[in-house]
Parts: C-alpha cells; sequence; structure tokens
C-alpha cells in the first residue's frame, strides 16, 4: 500500500510485514548467482530504503549469512524472500515482488549481468498460455488462498468463522 511517499510490503503468510516512510532508491534487478539462489529465481529485484524511513510493522525475519559482508532476511514461517542488508549501513534493499504494490517500482538498471540468463530476450517471443481466471481450478485456488492480502491487517491470520 502506498504511504506518503513510501510503501509497506512483507512475506506471503504475513508473519513479516515491514513499511518505508520514504522513496526506494536505486530500484534494480540483481542478475548475480547469490541473488538467483536467495530469491529461487533468475534474478532478484532490489530497492534500497533508508534504515531511518524503515521499520517491521509485524513480526521478525530470519537472516541467513550469504557472505561475511551480506545478510540476507526471509519468512522462517513461509520462506518469502524480504531483505538484502549489510549491517552498519544507512540502508536496507528490500525485495520488490513482497512490496503490496509492486508494479508501482519500475527498476532503474540491471546489476551483475554476466549472471543474466542469456535468453532472457527471448522470453516475449513464447507462446502465451490464456488466463485461467474462471477455471475450475482458479476458482479453487482463490477460495482457499491463505496468502496474506497486499495491505497491512491488524491481524494475520484472520480468525476463521465456524458455523
Amino acid at each position: 500500500m502506498t504511504m506518503a511517499a513510501g510503501f509497506s510490503g512483507g512475506c506471503q503468510c504475513g508473519a513479516v510485514r515491514y513499511r518505508t516512510a520514504g522513496a526506494l532508491g536505486y530500484p534494480h534487478l540483481c542478475h548475480c548467482r547469490m541473488c538467483q539462489k536467495a530469491s529461487g529465481n533468475y534474478a532478484l529485484p532490489l530497492g534500497s530504503a533508508k534504515r531511518v524511513d524503515f521499520e517491521l510493522t509485524r513480526g521478525e525475519p530470519s537472516w541467513f549469512h550469504s557472505s561475511d559482508l551480506v545478510r540476507r532476511g526471509f519468512c522462517g514461517t513461509c520462506g518469502t524472500p524480504l531483505f538484502y542488508d549489510v549491517p552498519g549501513t544507512d540502508s536496507i534493499n528490500v525485495t520488490l515482488g513482497s512490496l503490496d504494490e509492486p508494479a508501482l517500482v519500475q527498476p532503474v538498471a540491471q546489476s551483475n549481468r554476466a549472471g543474466k540468463m542469456t535468453w532472457f530476450q527471448a522470453l516475449d517471443a513464447l507462446p502465451m498460455e490464456p488466463d485461467e481466471d474462471s477455471s475450475d481450478r482458479a476458482i479453487s485456488i482463490k477460495l482457499s488462498n491463505h496468502q496474506h492480502p497486499d495491505h497491512d491487517t491488524s491481524s494475520w491470520p484472520q480468525e476463521k468463522h465456524h458455523e
């Protein structure tokens, strides 16, 4: 959720939530092998938040030191990658996909291009599968969704109503 030139975000299960009060600096896609492994993906979109503008609003992340200089924060419950942190600096990087409104932050650069998949430029030429929003499977997933919504909640998980 956009808030006074800031952003909120969190993990898939809702156990860890955060907020930034300011804009995110240097939004970019990192193609290094460490970011690929940490995200389980071909690249990791990151943006920098000043520590004075950053706060955890729910829970605490788990941390893994991927090197002597860098630690990576993730949800210990669902595994969502959330942060790239160099302790002792004045900023922390958030994963752009963990933002409540990731489409609001467009990357301005790519880093560590030596690790970039050589076939990325061919993605737009791949056949597109039709959206299945009305399929029985898609409806069943939507009705049984346990994912935290893309906005702050006073508590999570929400209480289930029994009949």
